[in-house]
């Protein structure tokens, strides 16, 4: 476990988001205006509706940018904070692969279209059942899920219950009791930052280019695959982890290793979660 990079060493900007995520959303909890904040659908008319809320019409009217700030980074609730945390603490990965100038436009990308995808769908549906939507970065937390799921390789195999599983499945079950934390006014909110991250990943308006172009990936070298080896992972996770850092042995085994760290800290949260819900 030496090669794991302690805390947030290479990451400012997952550091930050995860500061403000935590402060924000202490001191509207012990304020009690979780409900100011986040997207709703509120009657301006008898006739139309339009997804504007106390936090919306602020923006708007007053100008008072920071209630959409802290709508972003606020989350609603103690349970969707410690998982939101979690996981943003674990996305953490991503910047340290591809730099914190191309993780910043990754956050801001995936942050922006997800807000400006939920406008629509509250716009259409028209449900008072969804005021307001959760409040959050779930955004930036679902859109790292694409490129945890096409990239980070699966380290470890286990069956509990006949059931196989990795150490990347209690990743994706802490963000399936984060998307439905709240019901359907979480779920938009997830649904809309998976959409963000797919379209960062076809880099849809050239966004990937606003810091630098991809370069083509190298065959690992077999003395890199037989180190990653001889510390205990298979030759599959070998290989995509080497690929996926540019053939960057401890970046590689850092990688690896947080993925099975990480693995006891989700199952932890997600066996409290259940526990607490009987």
């Amino acid at each position: 476990m030496n090669g794991v990079l302690p805390g947030f060493h290479n990451a400012p900007a997952s550091r930050a988001v995860v500061v403000s995520a935590a402060l924000f959303s202490i001191t509207f909890g012990f304020s009690g205006r979780f409900l100011n904040l986040g997207l709703s659908c509120q009657a301006s008319s008898p006739s139309r509706r339009f997804p504007f809320n106390q936090t919306t019409r602020s923006v708007y009217e007053k100008l008072q940018i920071w209630r959409l700030i802290t709508s972003l980074f606020a989350f609603s609730s103690t349970p969707e904070l410690i998982f939101g945390a979690a996981l943003l603490y674990y996305f953490r990965v991503f910047e340290r692969q591809i730099g914190s100038n191309k993780y910043a436009v990754f956050i801001v990308f995936s942050t922006v279209i997800s807000v400006f995808l939920q406008i629509p769908v509250l716009g259409y549906l028209e449900d008072p059942s969804l005021n307001p939507l959760t409040s959050g970065p779930y955004g930036l937390i679902f859109a790292s899920y694409v490129p945890f799921f096409f990239d980070i390789p699966i380290s470890m195999k286990f069956r509990i219950f006949g059931l196989s599983l990795s150490d990347k499945s209690f990743v994706y079950l802490a963000g399936l009791q984060l998307l439905f934390s709240s019901g359907r006014r979480s779920v938009i909110p997830g649904l809309s930052g998976i959409l963000a991250g797919l379209l960062y990943r076809l880099n849809t308006f050239g966004i990937r280019r606003l810091k630098g172009t991809l370069s083509a990936s190298q065959d690992p070298a077999e003395s890199s695959i037989a180190m990653l080896i001889s510390m205990g992972f298979d030759r599959t996770s070998a290989m995509q982890a080497l690929i996926l850092t540019n053939n960057d042995v401890n970046l590689a085994s850092n990688i690896l290793l947080e993925a099975q760290s990480l693995q006891s800290c989700c199952k932890y949260l997600v066996v409290k979660r259940s526990l607490d819900a009987l």
